[in-house]
């Protein structure tokens, strides 16, 4: 675990320009807008990577800082090995999911929970804010973490 893959060409655009890969300051300024705790983790792009290092409090962050600055336009891997959960030897393997078209919340959370359980949408929604501002703004090539169950 630790090399995470994203779509290049899908994701928010950081910056003005034609430059495929956003540059690291603009990417370490993207993920602390989002107030994840992330204020102790280092940014740098490497071509299309990105790489992660330092501390974050939790899985959630983790998973969050992750999925933040994969979901960047020129990004297309972030490495997170050397990001380490405060009291904790390393991460675990999230859940994520990569957004076909005509995917929508309702039935990633059937894919993932089960048949009639599309409910369970609002997990989803949760667990991605405050990159996600809204359930219907997900689009083909977004990468979403999907929470267990017992996160609700």
């Amino acid at each position: 675990m630790g090399l995470f893959s994203f779509i290049k060409n899908a994701g928010k655009k950081l910056g003005i320009g034609d430059d495929d890969a956003p540059q690291a300051e603009a990417v370490k300024k993207e993920l602390d807008s989002f107030d994840l705790g992330t204020q102790n983790v280092e940014v740098s792009v490497e071509g299309d990577k990105c790489v992660l290092k330092g501390v974050v409090a939790d899985q959630t962050a983790f998973e969050k800082a992750v999925v933040a600055v994969g979901n960047t336009l020129g990004i297309s891997r972030v490495e997170a090995a050397e990001l380490k959960l405060a009291g904790a030897d390393k991460a675990a393997e999230p859940a994520l999911h990569t957004v076909k078209k005509g995917d929508n919340l309702w039935s990633i959370a059937e894919a993932y929970y089960g048949k009639g359980k599309g409910a369970k949408h609002i997990l989803i929604f949760d667990a991605n804010r405050p990159m996600l501002s809204h359930p219907d703004k997900i689009y083909p090539g977004q990468v979403l973490r999907i929470p267990d169950l017992s996160e609700a």
